[in-house]
């Protein structure tokens, strides 16, 4: 992890911006970050977003959530660089135990991933969803798409 997390008015909604390093271990042979390696970016983000960040603002991290779908788009390849990239997410759709989260991994320049994950509030001691507290669904809105 590099920096600081932090929280921009980006485009048309507050999008929580995440910086990302290039690591060397990153890079496939054909030069490039491999495509499953896009993943560990995006679970970097979400772990700031919903588990680092609020801890650090003095409110209770998230709890048991977990992905039920992720969708990525690749639109270009992204090289070793000595500058990090940044991971934007921003929450589309908010219902009263999942919401929708996007993002884009970029530059200032060029967007190198959109993707789409579902992410389901979860009880882990009873096993089974649960619906959001009145802080989650408060934080949520935070970074809710106008």
């Amino acid at each position: 992890m590099v920096g600081q997390n932090v929280a921009e008015t980006v485009g048309r909604g507050r999008r929580h911006v995440f910086p990302r390093a290039v690591r060397f271990a990153d890079i496939d042979s054909l030069g490039h970050v491999n495509n499953v390696r896009f993943f560990d970016y995006l679970e970097d983000a979400r772990q700031a977003m919903f588990l680092v960040d609020p801890h650090r603002e003095g409110n209770a991290p998230f709890k048991g959530l977990v992905v039920s779908r992720h969708e990525i788009d690749y639109r270009r390849p992204l090289t070793f660089r000595p500058d990090p990239v940044r991971v934007e997410s921003w929450v589309t759709e908010i219902r009263p135990v999942r919401f929708s989260l996007a993002y884009e991994i970029r530059d200032d320049q060029r967007v190198f991933v959109q993707a789409r994950s579902v992410l389901v509030a979860y009880d882990v001691e009873r096993a089974q969803p649960r619906r959001f507290t009145e802080d989650e669904l408060a934080y949520l809105h935070r970074f809710a798409a106008e």
